[in-house]
């Protein structure tokens, strides 16, 4: 390679590396982090509340006549919930995000109903390690929203620079594309995770996405 070719082909390279800074490359790469980095925190909190559910289910099976399908549904729900193996791709996929983010949807709903009909059992309310464990799962979907919220807002900020003059072009030449987010009817009401309580005179709030009748995503 001659003395000048290498310096044409440096000054080419120099002309691209600045081209692609200036086209959002840059903003990709921070970007993608961001999302990875806010993925891991969803994962890590949905994990601590399928850790949580074993013990919880152990503890109201101790309450003999308590709705053995209510209980079974928190079973199979967590079951298929975890048997979703959400590697780092899986954001890439809208397909298979839209099954992860159902099979969450599902979890919290059955959930929601096995801690609605516990308030129909005094012995279990009075029970020291079952209100440990609700309160244990209560901050959990305390942290769910909130890692929620960043990962939304981290594929916003993202999604706009793939659509965004001049990054899209950049977006269009490597292959960068939208990525899928969680879709919410009501974001206010996301942010602020329902709170369960085991006051009789106390209406128990309704996840967004689950009906109050069969606790079950419609």
């Amino acid at each position: 390679m001659t003395p000048v070719f290498q310096r044409w082909a440096a000054l080419l390279l120099l002309i691209t590396t600045l081209s692609l800074s200036a086209c959002g490359y840059n903003q990709f790469q921070s970007g993608n982090e961001q999302v990875k980095a806010s993925w891991s925190e969803v994962l890590s909190q949905y994990q601590r509340r399928a850790d949580l559910i074993p013990n919880l289910v152990n503890v109201v099976k101790g309450q003999a006549d308590f709705e053995s399908s209510t209980l079974q549904a928190v079973v199979d729900a967590r079951a298929k919930a975890t048997a979703i193996q959400a590697t780092p791709e899986l954001v890439n996929d809208a397909q298979a995000f839209q099954k992860f983010q159902q099979a969450q949807r599902e979890l919290s709903g059955s959930l929601s109903r096995l801690l609605v009909v516990a308030e129909n059992y005094p012995t279990l309310r009075a029970n020291q390690g079952f209100m440990e464990l609700q309160a244990q799962l209560e901050g959990t979907e305390n942290r769910i929203a909130v890692a929620r919220k960043r990962y939304i807002q981290s594929v916003q900020d993202y999604n706009v620079t793939v659509h965004s003059f001049p990054s899209n072009l950049t977006a269009w030449a490597l292959g960068y594309k939208e990525k899928p987010n969680f879709t919410v009817d009501n974001e206010q009401v996301i942010a602020k995770p329902p709170t369960v309580t085991f006051d009789p005179k106390a209406t128990p709030a309704q996840s967004p996405s689950t009906s109050p009748s069969t606790g079950k995503t419609p």
